[in-house]
């Protein structure tokens, strides 16, 4: 009777994962179901959402189960939209999720584990073709001895049988400070032997610092939207915490957000900042005008350039010539570093780029931009200037421009949102040769690359963004020029990256490009500092019955179900590895298998 029990317990349970899997296949359920009334069971097929993801790397799709947190009175019915802004219950706020007994948890593992034995017929997931379940990860409430945190299961196959599981099991504890508590090589692979009753073992080390985050500055964190984050893989660990040698395997992880002031482009993202203001206005009707950095008003500053050009008629002839040579003997002079080259201005700006670089600084109103435009358009009608620009400008002021050579202007209404798409367009246009000036200028990729992003011929907010994505670009590019000091031989593939990227996929601060590197070249980054993640793997065995036992260092907690000891531990101990020895939580991997006969 108590065989039944248990097959029909498994019966039930696998009939659930086999409906939820198969729906989630047809793409039909995404959200959580619970099981049981008090199991929370979910099927994760997002790497980047994976809980696991820092510990453990296996199948695509995965079954996370925990514990169902009870709904309160009035969440009953409640759902996002229905949400008012002043409820006390908010999506946003989630709740940390919650553990089950290790008891429980084994159970749900034992049934995971009938459910694809081919032995036990009365199953239904033994008929043909049996469906294979992702494997089941199941969170632990550490109530055992050895503080299990995570159990899991996963099939093995050969072919498309199953023939037998991949038991894991995750133990975690921590923080701790010093090496004298933590396990020492030899005897992790006397442990693995033992447990594995293996004769001989291989290891692999995996090592993983942070080059780029935040900043701490008289005691105060300075948090940074961007993050360089290195990973080290390589074979044959010779002790615990081992630096990575230089011939390991690297690979940077890059993620930048535009607007850290630290940017040596700052200054270029204010000027895109401006020009999304204006196409913001342009579509919605309403501009929320900055504050002006200039302390002459716009109509005096462009009043200004009208009667400097007045004074001094060749001086557009003249002047980018000079300021060109400028330039280069400015990069020269620092062995052509980009940041330097990029940093100073364009020396060629034409009168409709220095009109805009005028007015984004100066203009705090929608009068301001009529009446500035005003005066350049009546000096371009009486014959008052004849400025220069550049050939293949495409905005309607530049059209103007070019008209007023002859003397013969077409009639521009400077009324409703006419004067903003005017200036739209200008600010577009000397981004533009910006963006190039950089990118090309410094060989990074061809003109027909950038086509994509700099076409005028798409709607004008679909520029914007376009110009967004190459900003983006830059910042990642220069960032990684400037902190790094990556040469031209790693910021070109980068740049190829980042512009097929940005070709297919929308604009994304939160994406993270990755570029292969040797270790030497960013060695003075890392080889005096403390890892944020350490780990060694130790294995035994071929193929299908290799097994292994990972064993782990991380700054932070690796699970978030469980709660831990945090010791009063000097501030300067714990920010960016600065103190001698950092906190670790250690974290234990084992496996275990079971074969069908």
């Amino acid at each position: 009777m108590k065989k039944n029990g248990i097959t029909a317990a498994t019966g039930e349970f696998q009939k659930f994962l086999i409906a939820y899997y198969q729906d989630g296949q047809k793409g039909e359920l995404k959200q959580p179901l619970v099981y049981e009334s008090d199991i929370h069971v979910q099927l994760v097929n997002d790497e980047g959402k994976n809980p696991l993801r820092c510990i453990w790397s296996g199948s695509k799709s995965v079954f996370i189960i925990e514990k169902a947190i009870p709904k309160l009175e009035n969440e009953e019915e409640t759902t996002e939209d229905s949400i008012s802004p002043d409820s006390k219950f908010h999506f946003k706020e989630a709740r940390a999720p919650m553990p089950l007994a290790v008891m429980k948890a084994r159970q749900l593992i034992s049934w995971y584990t009938m459910a694809h034995n081919p032995n036990m017929p009365q199953l239904v997931n033994a008929s043909s073709p049996a469906v294979v379940l992702p494997p089941v990860w199941v969170r632990c409430d550490s109530s055992d001895p050895e503080g299990t945190c995570w159990l899991g299961a996963e099939t093995i196959r050969t072919d498309s049988k199953v023939t037998g599981i991949n038991f894991h099991s995750v133990t975690c504890k921590g923080p701790v400070i010093g090496k004298a508590s933590f396990i020492n090589l030899d005897e992790l692979k006397k442990a693995h032997k033992g447990r594995h009753h293996s004769s001989t073992v291989t290891t692999k080390g995996y090592a993983q610092y942070d080059l780029f985050g935040s900043t701490v500055v008289e005691s105060s964190i300075i948090e940074s939207q961007s993050s360089v984050v290195v990973d080290f893989t390589w074979n044959n660990v010779e002790n615990i915490l081992q630096t990575p040698p230089l011939t390991s395997a690297a690979t940077l992880n890059i993620k930048v957000g535009s607007g850290d002031q630290r940017s040596p482009v700052y200054h270029l993202y204010k000027e895109l900042e401006f020009l999304i203001v204006l196409a913001e206005g342009l579509k919605t009707g309403e501009t929320d005008w900055p504050e002006p950095l200039e302390t002459k008003t716009a109509v005096e500053l462009v009043r200004a350039l009208i009667e400097d050009l007045k004074n001094k008629f060749d001086v557009y002839q003249k002047q980018p010539a000079k300021e060109s040579e400028k330039i280069k003997s400015d990069a020269a002079s620092v062995e052509g570093s980009i940041q330097t080259a990029f940093v100073t201005d364009r020396g060629d700006l034409d009168f409709a780029e220095q009109l805009w670089s005028r007015m984004r600084r100066s203009v705090a109103s929608y009068r301001d931009v009529v009446d500035s435009l005003t005066l350049v358009i009546q000096a371009l009608k009486f014959g008052d200037i004849q400025p220069w620009i550049h050939r293949g400008s495409s905005s309607s002021l530049s059209k103007l421009i070019q008209q007023s050579y002859h003397g013969n202007m077409d009639n521009f209404s400077l009324t409703g949102l006419a004067p903003i798409r005017m200036l739209l367009e200008v600010g577009l246009d000397k981004m533009r040769k910006d963006y190039i000036n950089y990118f090309i200028g410094q060989e990074l990729t061809t003109l027909n690359y950038l086509d994509y992003f700099l076409s005028s011929s798409v709607d004008v907010q679909e520029q914007v963004q376009r110009l967004k994505k190459l900003h983006h670009m830059l910042e990642i590019v220069v960032n990684c020029n400037a902190f790094l000091n990556l040469a031209h031989e790693h910021l070109f593939p980068l740049t190829q990256s980042c512009l097929q990227f940005y070709k297919k996929h929308p604009y994304s601060e939160e994406h993270v490009f990755h570029l292969q590197i040797r270790p030497s070249v960013i060695s003075s980054f890392y080889q005096n500092e403390h890892p944020q993640t350490w780990r060694v793997e130790v294995s035994s065995g071929h193929g299908q019955k290799e097994v292994k036992t990972t064993w782990q260092l991380s700054g932070m907690a690796p699970v978030e179900h469980v709660g831990f000891d945090i010791p009063d531990i000097p501030f300067e101990t714990t920010i960016n590895g600065e103190g001698e020895e950092p906190a670790y939580f250690t974290t234990m991997i084992s496996c275990s298998q079971v074969h069908f006969m």
